[in-house]
């Protein structure tokens, strides 16, 4: 298979949950270190994305080393979930990962992605921001992004600071 990103099979999860684990790694050492032992994204809920064509993969030298997953919230599309192998950091496996979300959201007619994220670690917050993603105030939040951010507190991870950013598509 060729290099690059594309739309994710169910047969890409085993790899999907190994770049998970280590992207978690990057958490080791920081005040955040229980991070890197949440659970890896089910098979159950991956099939979900891979059936709502809304999860990609990205190889590099044969090797899954990059995923998103999206979903449609209110009226844009939302990262669940993206995470690079931090082996391969600095070569815009992000960027094309993201670039596939924002391509499939305006392909279903909505005008922003959007994600959750924490504010003050490099490879969040500021990432997105030097790739065209804003901090949206609540007051730009739909429900069902609001309700994200609820679950997202009742998971605890409030305990960091988070924002919410969109981009246009």
């Amino acid at each position: 298979m060729r290099d690059g990103t594309r739309p994710a099979t169910l047969m890409d999860h085993p790899a999907v949950v190994r770049v998970e684990r280590r992207a978690g790694e990057m958490f080791l050492g920081t005040p955040m270190q229980e991070i890197a032992a949440d659970e890896a994204v089910s098979l159950e809920q991956f099939r979900t994305f891979v059936d709502d064509d809304a999860a990609w993969i990205h190889r590099q030298g044969g090797t899954v080393v990059g995923y998103l997953l999206a979903e449609r919230l209110d009226e844009a599309g939302h990262v669940e979930q993206v995470s690079v192998d931090p082996a391969f950091a600095g070569r815009r496996i992000g960027a094309d990962l993201l670039d596939a979300a924002a391509n499939w959201a305006a392909g279903q007619g909505l005008a922003i992605l959007t994600l959750t994220t924490f504010s003050e670690l490099p490879w969040n917050a500021p990432y997105y921001a030097r790739l065209g993603f804003e901090v949206l105030p609540q007051d730009r939040w739909g429900p069902e992004l609001a309700t994200r951010v609820q679950e997202e507190v009742s998971h605890g991870l409030h305990r960091w600071a988070r924002v919410a950013m969109g981009r246009p598509t």
